[in-house]
């Protein structure tokens, strides 16, 4: 669980939802701010009207002091000046030195999706923590995590998600599911004969759940598909999905590989993504290879 979380929150239904996956990933005695964006002092028309840009400075804090009261939490209140909700996030995160940032979904999403804006979106690339992603509808019905989903592909980053995923089980005991993905991409396009490409999809496949039954106290599960697809759909059957960032970037940040940018746009759950982290030598990197060769990781 998480220890030092920062929400951001904008009067909206989806910031209350936000507010609500941080309570439930935010460590017990952990510290939670609530954190709005307006752009006062940014408006010349403001600028050339104190009393209007004082005003718009106390309706920031009232409007946190609203959302503090009606989620029923403990937290400090933050107002930030800024163009671009996503990037000042992204600086107070680490500013505040953050383990967890929660948004909301894209107010135009799917109900029950967690979606991003695509300015949000590419703001918060490269963040310097974990990033949660809050289903739209969840402060509506805010029922405990019961199914914790895991993307998983045998890499670092993915064991990294599969240790965060135990630690957001454990307070509710919840059950961990983790699927792997053997990618169908590599296989369109090979121009093998067909009895052999399936021989070989069905050994990789075997191999797959071999190596998945063998993860301690999870459901594991293999699949041929399109990784992306594959997993939005998953979380169909989870509460949240948990995937490791695998873009390429600093160490213990969170730059997002193509899998868990898809994940951002289509997931039918709470999403969230963990940073690369520096665990992992050449031997993770080489049982990653010989594994899971097709598969193409978040």
């Amino acid at each position: 669980m998480f220890e030092n979380v920062l929400v951001g929150v904008d009067g909206r239904p989806t910031g209350r939802d936000a507010i609500t996956l941080a309570s439930q990933l935010r460590h017990e005695g952990g510290k939670l701010t609530l954190a709005h964006v307006h752009r006062a002092e940014l408006n010349p028309w403001h600028a050339a009207s104190p009393g209007l840009m004082e005003e718009e400075r106390n309706e920031a804090r009232r409007l946190l002091e609203r959302e503090r009261a009606e989620a029923a939490v403990e937290a400090e209140l933050l107002t930030i000046v800024a163009m671009s909700p996503g990037r000042s996030l992204h600086v107070q995160a680490e500013t505040q030195r953050a383990d967890l940032l929660v948004v909301g979904s894209c107010h135009r999403g799917v109900f029950g999706r967690a979606m991003l804006g695509d300015d949000t979106r590419a703001a918060l690339n490269g963040a310097p923590c974990a990033v949660a992603i809050a289903s739209r509808g969840l402060a509506e019905h805010p029922t405990p995590i019961a199914r914790v989903g895991v993307a998983y592909d045998w890499s670092p980053e993915s064991k990294a998600a599969l240790k965060t995923a135990r630690e957001v089980a454990a307070p509710t005991r919840a059950s961990i599911s983790v699927m792997e993905v053997v990618s169908m991409t590599a296989y369109a396009y090979a121009g093998f004969a067909a009895a052999a490409t399936q021989a070989d999809i069905d050994d990789r496949l075997e191999k797959a759940r071999v190596g998945l039954s063998e993860l301690d106290g999870v459901e594991g599960r293999a699949v041929l598909g399109l990784t992306g697809e594959e997993l939005a759909a998953f979380g169909d059957e989870v509460d949240i999905l948990v995937a490791g960032s695998r873009g390429y970037g600093p160490v213990r940040r969170l730059v997002t590989g193509s899998t868990s940018e898809y994940l951002q746009r289509h997931a039918r759950c709470s999403l969230l993504v963990i940073p690369r982290t520096a665990a992992g030598g050449s031997g993770d990197t080489e049982q990653a290879a010989e594994s899971s060769a097709a598969v193409a990781g978040p």
